[in-house]
Parts: C-alpha cells; sequence; structure tokens
C-alpha cells in the first residue's frame, strides 16, 4: 500500500508499520484477528519507520502519539498464536 494512502490516518500508518517489519501478522483462516510475533526487534523497527512516514502537511507523527497507538495494537493482538486456530 503506498504512503500517501495511509500517511494522514495515525491508526493506519501504525498498521502498516507493524506489518511491514513483521512485528504482528493476519492470521490465515481469520482476516479479522491480528498476531503479536514478539519480536522486539520488529517493533522498535515498526516504531521507527513509523517516524519517518510523512503526513500530506509535511509534518510527522508526535512520537508520543505514535508510542501511544503502538501499544494500543500490540495490546490488542493475540500474543504468538491465533486462539481460535488454537483451540480447534
Amino acid at each position: 500500500m503506498p504512503a500517501k494512502n495511509f500517511a494522514d490516518d495515525l491508526s493506519a500508518t501504525v498498521l502498516y508499520a507493524l506489518e511491514t517489519t513483521r512485528a504482528i501478522t493476519i492470521c490465515p483462516f481469520h482476516s479479522d484477528l491480528t498476531i503479536r510475533v514478539g519480536d522486539d526487534a520488529a517493533e522498535s523497527h515498526a516504531f521507527e519507520r513509523a517516524k519517518r512516514i510523512v503526513r500530506s502537511d509535511g509534518a510527522n507523527w508526535e512520537p508520543k502519539a505514535l508510542r501511544e497507538e503502538i501499544g494500543r495494537q500490540l495490546s490488542e493482538a493475540a500474543d504468538g498464536t491465533c486462539p481460535r486456530c488454537a483451540s480447534r
């Protein structure tokens, strides 16, 4: 997804950074379920990547806002495996 499609939406920017650094993945069988991989380096890389995404007004996202949104998205993700797949 080109950066211009999500750069003005904080949630989408963070999701893009987390997915492209492989800090999270989407369950192949449950597209509505995000899985946290648990790779600290990938999560740090996602923060650095998101910091460098430029919004349409030429500004970058504030680091505090990025940290909070990354924390929110990671806390909502399942840890390690899809709970729906694991319960089968």
